[in-house]
């Protein structure tokens, strides 16, 4: 390496947010105690379940807050979707599955989709504060729709950018994915064109400030920081950015945040 590259590494280091590994990832270890993870999700999954919620749009914190971008408080988004669960010695209960788009442990840039319990969604939580959005009634049903036909892998896009542009076909991170599905299921499309152009109509994304410098280099620290996607301006969708289209549109029934005390306003 030369000395021109490991200046450039140690500035990326020091100066980008931790974007990276803000992603969509699945938990590699433990942040917090598992047993006080557990109480939490089983709490929140009550919580939803008294609501009457089929389908909710639920956010983790997976970094320390100070070092995410302003206007993203959340990194990582997923549709929890209320089912018959088979335990593994084969009883049943009614509980809730969450429908995640991660990526992958040993190639950042590309992502999949998984299933997985309340429990295994916040097992890398840096904190325990969601943010939930249960859709209103008419907007669940056409979800659980779209989530339970192949139109929900149709519009997953394996190669995945921290930074996403919603409306393009590029790239796609979990928040855009969520986006698509929710956009698909008002519509009642599975056409990718017909979708962003929906999207670029009527989503406002959440603008994304980084330097000249930070973004030009960007890519050498990872990949899957690429803003190839973007023209002058970054644009990414966040838990936020879906919070406020939906209650624009009065799409939503409730939107708030929950942590170990409970619901709380958003």
């Amino acid at each position: 390496m030369t000395r021109f590259l490991k200046y450039v590494a140690v500035a990326l280091a020091l100066t980008l947010p931790s974007f990276a590994t803000a992603g969509s990832q699945e938990a590699a270890a433990h942040t917090l105690p598992q047993v006080e993870v557990k109480t939490y999700a089983t709490k929140l999954e009550r919580d939803l379940a008294q609501r009457g919620a089929h389908v909710a749009i639920v956010a983790r914190v997976g970094r320390d807050r100070s070092t995410l971008p302003a206007g993203i408080e959340y990194t990582h988004v997923a549709y929890w979707v209320y089912s018959q669960i088979t335990r593994a010695d084969g009883t049943q209960h009614k509980g809730y599955r969450v429908y995640n788009l991660y990526q992958q442990a040993d190639d950042g840039t590309v992502s999949r989709l998984v299933q997985d319990s309340p429990a295994e969604f916040f097992a890398g939580a840096y904190t325990l504060d969601a943010g939930v959005i249960v859709p209103d009634p008419k907007l669940q049903k056409k979800l659980l729709g779209v989530i339970a036909s192949p139109t929900y892998a149709k519009l997953h896009n394996a190669g995945y950018s921290v930074l996403a542009n919603p409306r393009t076909t590029d790239f796609q991170n979990c928040t855009e994915h969520t986006l698509d599905i929710l956009v698909a299921s008002l519509y009642g499309t599975a056409d990718k064109a017909q979708i962003k152009a929906n999207i670029t109509a009527h989503f406002d994304p959440q603008p994304i400030k980084i330097g000249g410098f930070k973004r030009l280099l960007a890519p050498a620290k990872s990949a899957a920081l690429t803003t190839s996607d973007h023209g002058s301006r970054i644009e990414t969708a966040t838990f936020s950015s879906i919070a406020r289209f939906m209650a624009a549109y009065d799409l939503s029934d409730q939107i708030y945040r929950f942590t170990p005390k409970g619901a709380q306003s958003f």
